[in-house]
Formats: C-alpha cells, structure tokens, sequence
C-alpha cells in the first residue's frame, strides 16, 4: 500500500473525498497517513468479499487519523474513507 501511494497508483471514493474535506484533511494528509500508519484491523466485506485494511497513522499535523483502504481487481489501491479520531 505504501509503494501504491509512492506511485501514485490509487483512487478515492467519493464518499473517501467527503469524508476528508469534513474533517479537513487534504490529499497529502491521506498519503502521510497511510505511509506512516499501520494496518491495525483487517476486515472482510460482507457484501463483496473483498478485504480491506484500516490504517491507523500520523496526519501532516501529526494527529492520529485513519484510512480505510482495499486493493482492487486492478491493482489499483481504493481508498474507501478517511478520519481523525
């Protein structure tokens, strides 16, 4: 996941983009969180089967928040939602 943001090899959902313009975090907090953050819970989609990883990391401003994110069919990392705690 770390060298799909490195690559640049990812997309956000849309609901990912609201969630991050609501807790006003930016594109770059997203990428910080998920290059210095941990894969803390894997969980399986009930609906798709498909797993996906929250991540649990460091924003720009070095508060905790939290990226939802899954590998696709593609290859292409998801990100599925983002937060603060």
């Amino acid at each position: 996941m770390r060298e799909a943001i490195r690559t640049r090899n990812y997309v956000m959902t849309l609901h990912a983009e609201e969630e991050m313009n609501d807790d006003n975090l930016t594109i770059f907090d997203v990428e910080r969180i998920i290059l210095s953050g941990k894969i803390i819970e894997r969980q399986k989609d009930r609906r798709t089967a498909e797993w996906k990883y929250v991540i649990e990391g460091n924003d720009i401003s070095k508060e905790i928040a939290v990226a939802v994110s899954k590998i696709s069919v593609t290859g292409k990392m998801v990100i599925i939602t983002v937060y603060k705690l």
